[in-house]
């Protein structure tokens, strides 16, 4: 009698992912496509009515869908969750077509193939395989990819306010086959400095907003930033800050009445979103207290987020969705499967935080190539991840957690 890996690989067709990730890479679904993500939305409908699995569209925000395809256990099991996001960013000036999918060497090229519709491929394949062999399943496997990730995630929050839940979640980013078994919060916040204008000649009647953002600067980085280096998740790594943008003044003659400081705040699993907030605004109580005409305001940035904070995420090592998926990259012949924490900011932690579903990131190519001019996915990573999600599936769905 054949095992299900057996069964598995036997039945699995790497052309056929390609196809269906070259499907939806066709159909442009960024910011800037008309539709947005809805005619790659229909599209993954389609696909999945063509195999016989009905698929729901869940509509969330101006007529832009989710999609929902669930795949019936006995309901006495576990059930599990493969998700994944339909939008891309733009094609940014790409060297290689970006919706006319190419195969190079072993990789295929395209805006989305590697963040991540080729995650999304190989979920609906093995959805597919997993029907098609009638592998015996006590929970449900629910495929469910959402939109507006690159942006707000509003789709990962209206996943969590209406369902489907599940017991357990794999959200498909490009981790190299790596299981990502946690990754830091995320905070943008913008800081205003009130100044008074002033003729550069007589620069002593004016109040230097841009002075001020660089007294705030210099305080953060002296007082601030050496906290947070000791401040180290076991998994995650510490805790991070970067300045990103500063704009300020008028002209050089003109002294500055006003300038824009943003900031981008990675927070760790030990941190508490109320501490992140305050230590900003103790740095700025201290210099209104040190410094004669000192204003400052400071805001969370709107376009960081919907309505859900952006918190970090882990997931114990010994969880069954952890040792689950090390079992089954150790049948694929990965024999040490590597455990790390995810480099940026993903839906897992919707899910997780407000979902109060335990989850991991793990998925098919690189994440340094995602959003660049080479986008790609190697081929070979894409058969393993889709037995990997098929294989998964069959060991938490028949468990009872």
């Amino acid at each position: 009698m054949s095992t299900v890996l057996e069964e598995l690989v036997a039945a699995l067709d790497i052309n056929e992912v390609v196809d269906v990730i070259s499907a939806l890479v066709a159909i442009e679904s960024h910011r800037d496509a008309p539709g947005r993500e809805r005619p790659c939305a229909k599209k993954i409908v389609e696909i999945f009515s063509g195999w016989g699995l009905p698929a729901e569209i869940l509509i969330v925000l101006d007529e832009r869908p989710n999609v929902v395809c669930r795949l019936k256990g006995t309901d006495s099991g576990a059930s599990m969750m493969l998700n994944g996001h339909i939008d891309t960013v733009p094609s940014y000036n790409m060297d290689f077509p970006p919706f006319d999918p190419q195969v190079r060497d072993g990789l295929l090229y395209g805006r989305g193939t590697v963040d991540m519709k080729g995650a999304l491929a190989c979920m609906m394949v093995a959805m597919r395989m997993l029907h098609d062999l009638k592998i015996p399943l006590k929970g449900d496997v629910i495929f469910a990819a959402v939109i507006n990730e690159e942006d707000r995630s509003e789709g990962t929050e209206y996943l969590v306010r209406n369902g489907p839940s599940t017991n357990r979640c794999v959200v498909g980013e490009p981790t190299g086959l790596a299981i990502m078994a946690g990754h830091r919060g995320l905070e943008w916040l913008e800081f205003e400095f009130i100044g008074k204008a002033a003729h550069g000649g007589t620069p002593e009647k004016g109040v230097n907003a841009i002075s001020m953002a660089a007294r705030f600067i210099r305080r953060v980085e002296d007082k601030l930033m050496p906290e947070l280096s000791r401040r180290v998740h076991p998994l995650i790594g510490p805790a991070v800050m970067n300045f990103g943008v500063i704009k300020g003044g008028t002209q050089p003659s003109t002294v500055a009445d006003r300038c824009i400081l943003q900031v981008d705040r990675r927070w760790v699993p030990m941190e508490k979103l109320e501490r992140v907030l305050g230590e900003y605004e103790e740095i700025l109580y201290e210099l209104e207290a040190e410094i004669p005409n000192f204003h400052a305001t400071m805001t969370r940035m709107e376009s960081n987020m919907a309505t859900m904070d952006h918190m970090p995420v882990d997931i114990p090592l010994d969880d069954p969705l952890v040792t689950g998926l090390q079992t089954v990259l150790r049948q694929l012949g990965i024999s040490e499967p590597r455990i790390a924490a995810f480099g940026g900011w993903t839906d897992a932690s919707l899910i997780s935080n407000f979902g109060h579903i335990p989850v991991l990131n793990f998925g098919p190519g690189d994440l340094s190539v995602a959003h660049s001019r080479n986008e790609y996915v190697p081929i070979e990573e894409l058969r393993l991840a889709t037995l990997s999600y098929a294989l998964l599936a069959n060991t938490i769905c028949n468990q009872t957690l």
